[in-house]
């Protein structure tokens, strides 16, 4: 019944910036944690930030601290990603995912949900 929608990938110039968002419907828990990954061509997913909802927690992966920023419009159920300072590095398909938990966000195998994508492709 949880769907997680992503939007907002594109195609940027390093040193551009995009927003993804992804909104979530059909979620029955009250309290909850959403996270963004990402899965470049021939790598593994990797983590790139979570927020928790009842604790107003936040991280990040070491690779993106400092130029991306996630928030939350909670009333919308949607969890945003701002992407400042691009670069090629950052290119793959980025993932959102919501879980009933709020600890260890960091984890993949947190969650329970996933989006289905959005891809962002920095040139240089």
């Amino acid at each position: 019944q949880v769907q997680l929608v992503e939007s907002g990938g594109g195609l940027v110039q390093a040193g551009g910036s995009l927003r993804l968002s992804c909104a979530a419907s059909g979620l029955s828990f009250s309290r909850y944690g959403m996270g963004w990954f990402r899965q470049a061509p021939g790598k593994e997913r990797e983590f790139v930030a979570a927020i928790s909802w009842s604790g107003g927690s936040i991280s990040y992966a070491d690779s993106v601290k400092g130029r991306f920023t996630i928030s939350t419009d909670n009333a919308k159920n949607t969890v945003y990603l701002q992407m400042n300072s691009l670069t090629p590095e950052d290119t793959a398909v980025y993932y959102c995912a919501v879980t009933p938990r709020t600890t260890a966000l960091s984890l993949e195998i947190r969650y329970d949900y996933w989006g289905q994508g959005t891809q962002v492709t920095v040139s240089s």
